[in-house]
């Protein structure tokens, strides 16, 4: 019965703050033993795996909460960092340039039975293939 309530009180404690650590010593057992218990105990590991999600979720109203305080006492860096992760016309854009060769080119004989071998070793290939073909001219 101790090891229910120490159980329930462990999970209660990581709801409130997701960290194992800090949870265990809240409530008074060792990191080891929360791991045992989820490694011993499937519906306790579930159990936990909830309280964490929960408790992150928690985090994340709480830190977004002082972000949105920030942006109200004109913390430039606080507003700069919303509109990059919220507002379209403010997120890093990644430019690609470059050149795509796709077209006429031929395998090598030595490519070309690669390629067949492997296909037909992982069974999307039979004897009669059309890549043969194709790169012949066919």
């Amino acid at each position: 019965m101790i090891k229910n309530t120490q159980k329930e009180l462990l999970l209660e404690q990581i709801k409130k703050t997701p960290i194992i650590q800090i949870a265990c010593e809240k409530a008074g057992i060792s990191r080891a033993t929360f791991y045992r218990w989820c490694k011993e105990n499937k519906e306790f590991k579930e159990q936990a795996e909830e309280a964490i999600s929960e408790g992150s979720k928690l985090v994340n109203d709480m830190a977004e909460s002082q972000l949105i305080s920030a942006i109200r006492d004109q913390n430039l860096t606080a507003i700069i960092f919303w509109l990059k992760n919220h507002h379209p016309q403010y997120k890093q854009k990644i430019e690609l340039s470059g050149h795509i060769k796709t077209a006429d080119e031929t395998f090598t004989p030595e490519l070309q039975e690669l390629v067949l071998q492997s296909l037909k070793m992982a069974g999307l290939k039979e004897e009669n293939n059309n890549l043969t073909q194709q790169n012949n001219g066919k």
